[in-house]
């Protein structure tokens, strides 16, 4: 594909700059630029390629269409003498063109399908403030003011009291605190890292976590779902691994790695979501008897999942606003 589209550009550039008038500048419209033109072939093609590819030759073809065009309005404007007559000149033949209206960004798109997943197996949807408390961001779910866990989370204090969240999981305090079980929800919503951004990371991005908790949850209901889930992202030929982890909230902890191939380098597990059980600590700071009452709980960033449904290959890519990107999706 990209071969075309390079050497359609040249073979335009080659033929313009032979042209002596007028009707042969219309004919090199027609052949390149017209509804039925080389151009619109080859935009009649990339729709049909897959989509991990689009993002790869979609700004090529739009670039190389757009100099083409520029070159064409030169050399016609040259011939009609004045730049008012090119500008009041009107081609039938040309296209209509589409309306521009706003759309869903890709990690919207990603957050809409991971909440609809959980709502069809009875989750409920529950968010809360980006602003939290110490407490509920961290000792409450079993960060202790020494604990050397809380350097894992590279947080925005705003006062010694109050952070910008470092995950959904304070949801999950506030929930437990004013919900008596049984529990099942999930909690979608904006976090914040003091990182260095990079192809991979970001200092905001999005998380979905879930929480259940009632008297017989166990582990294999928390896989099971979580199986689902990546199959229903990913294919369900997917290969998937649980491996143990640490979280100070959950024990025991896991994570969640697929096999996964990036674009022009070798296959690799890839970590996509951490889970465990509720550790008993974090029930009773929320006032519920953990001798009755077991859970689990999951997480998952927007980012990455759509990072890796979609090929994308820099996350800054979703934050830099660009339209020629975010059309894609």
């Amino acid at each position: 594909m990209q071969k075309k589209i390079l050497e359609a550009g040249e073979v335009f550039n080659a033929e313009i700059t032979k042209i002596k008038n007028i009707d042969e500048l219309e004919s090199i419209r027609i052949k390149y630029l017209g509804r039925k033109g080389l151009f619109a072939q080859l935009f009649e093609e990339f729709k049909k390629l897959p989509k991990d590819e689009k993002p790869k030759f979609g700004q090529l073809l739009n670039d190389v269409k757009k100099s083409s065009q520029e070159k064409f309005d030169l050399i016609k404007n040259q011939f009609d003498g004045s730049s008012s007559q090119v500008k009041n000149y009107i081609d039938l033949s040309l296209p209509g063109r589409d309306r521009q209206i706003g759309k869903k960004h890709v990690v919207t798109q990603t957050m809409d399908e991971i909440k609809l997943f959980f709502q069809r197996l009875g989750f409920s949807v529950y968010e809360g403030p980006e602003l939290e408390s110490d407490y509920n961001n961290f000792e409450a779910l079993n960060f202790p003011a020494d604990h050397p866990a809380r350097d894992m989370q590279d947080t925005f204090f705003v006062t010694n009291d109050f952070v910008l969240r470092t995950h959904t999981s304070p949801v999950q305090i506030r929930l437990m605190q004013n919900k008596k079980p049984p529990i099942r929800a999930i909690m979608p919503g904006k976090v914040y890292r003091n990182e260095v951004l990079t192809a991979k990371s970001h200092c905001q991005f999005h998380q979905v976590e879930g929480l259940v908790v009632d008297t017989d949850v166990t582990f294999a209901e928390l896989k099971g779902t979580l199986v689902a889930y990546a199959k229903q992202f990913f294919g369900e030929d997917l290969k998937f691994r649980f491996r143990p982890s640490f979280f100070p909230f959950t024990e025991p902890s896991a994570e969640m790695d697929i096999w996964w191939k990036p674009e022009g380098k070798p296959a690799q597990w890839m970590e996509i979501l951490g889970c465990g059980m509720v550790d008993p600590n974090v029930l009773e700071n929320c006032g519920i008897d953990s001798e009755k009452y077991v859970g689990y709980a999951f997480g998952m960033g927007v980012e990455r999942t759509a990072l890796r449904k979609y090929g994308i290959n820099d996350i800054r890519l979703l934050f830099d606003n660009d339209n020629r990107f975010l059309n894609q999706f």
